[in-house]
């Protein structure tokens, strides 16, 4: 099959055709294709959690971005390193029961956002009023483009009011259809819409509208918008169906973010997130057809990435 009938199982046939990855400049390094840098992880016992960090740098780096940072708890900054060992750890302050410090972390993360092009926010963040006060914080100080997914939207949802706090133009929501229903019964939304496919577009609308950003409501048939248009993907596969998949697609879309947004090729935050969610779904595709419809690991659906690019690339 080649690589249009994939695009076009799926993408659909009856949606705006996907965006064209832009071709890779030759001379490029490291510096040339952006950092992206990806705020996660739990130590907060009894919960330990520091895959979802590591899935979306992994994502991030094979979808082509030069650098990957991981900003993790302290306790856990050496087994990230260990888990991802391309990727650069930066250790947030936690307390003796592992939680998060805000103002120490807020310290070591203000240096870091001015230098770097795209923020991953929320895999396996854990949650607590210090969560959210990161979290809040930082839809005030990052200036690249943002990607909140997982436990970011969550604490979302706690915060009274957030779109007031969002940056018009920079940031990008993922939510799966639950976490939709949190952030609309905190907006005052329809939280039922995700849930229905006929009106998942409408809900991604609305909730795009409502915040002033780009938002990716995943499921079988994913929707993405930025409340004036928007596109839909029936990029889910039963494969997909495994923990970690959705940090990848974070990491895949902030990785594109990273390369493109403010590069000569200046593509939307719209078309990043479109862009993800197809190469996302094609690597989905490619594993199963291979293996078949269960026993994905996150890791392998990101090592997918890089023969999904270059036949995207191959395109054109």
């Amino acid at each position: 099959m080649s690589i249009d009938e994939r695009i076009a199982a799926v993408c659909g046939h009856d949606t705006s055709p996907c965006p064209a990855l832009p071709k890779r400049d030759p001379l490029g390094h490291k510096g040339t294709f952006g950092t992206v840098l990806v705020i996660g992880g739990c130590a907060k016992l009894p919960r330990v959690m520091l895959g979802g960090p590591v899935i979306a740098g992994r994502a991030a780096l094979r979808t082509g971005c030069g650098l990957a940072e991981l900003a993790v708890p302290e306790p856990l900054a050496a087994s990230a390193l260990i888990a991802l060992e391309s990727a650069t750890a930066h250790a947030l302050p936690v307390d003796s029961h592992g939680a998060l410090l805000p103002c120490e972390c807020a310290e070591l993360l203000d240096p870091i956002l001015e230098r770097v092009h795209a923020v991953v926010l929320g895999p396996a963040l854990g949650d607590g009023f210090a969560i959210d006060q990161i979290v809040v914080r930082l839809l005030s100080h990052v200036r690249c483009p943002l990607v909140i997914d997982a436990d970011g939207l969550n604490a979302l949802s706690r915060l009274v009011d957030f779109p007031r706090d969002i940056r018009d133009g920079s940031v990008i929501l993922t939510p799966h259809p639950g976490e939709y229903q949190r952030l609309a019964e905190s907006l005052d939304l329809d939280p039922t819409a995700a849930t229905d496919e006929d009106r998942r577009g409408a809900a991604a609308d609305a909730l795009a509208s409502r915040v002033g950003c780009v938002v990716v409501l995943k499921g079988a048939r994913t929707v993405v918008s930025d409340g004036v248009h928007h596109w839909s993907a029936r990029a889910g596969n039963a494969a997909l169906a495994t923990g970690g998949s959705g940090d990848a697609l974070a990491g895949i879309i902030g990785s594109i973010a990273a390369q493109f947004v403010r590069s000569p090729h200046q593509m939307s935050l719209f078309d990043c997130a479109r862009l993800g969610v197809a190469i996302h779904g094609l690597a989905a595709r490619a594993w199963r057809t291979r293996v078949g419809e269960a026993g994905l690991l996150a890791f392998e659906l990101c090592d997918e990435i890089p023969n999904v690019l270059e036949d995207l690339r191959s395109r054109g």
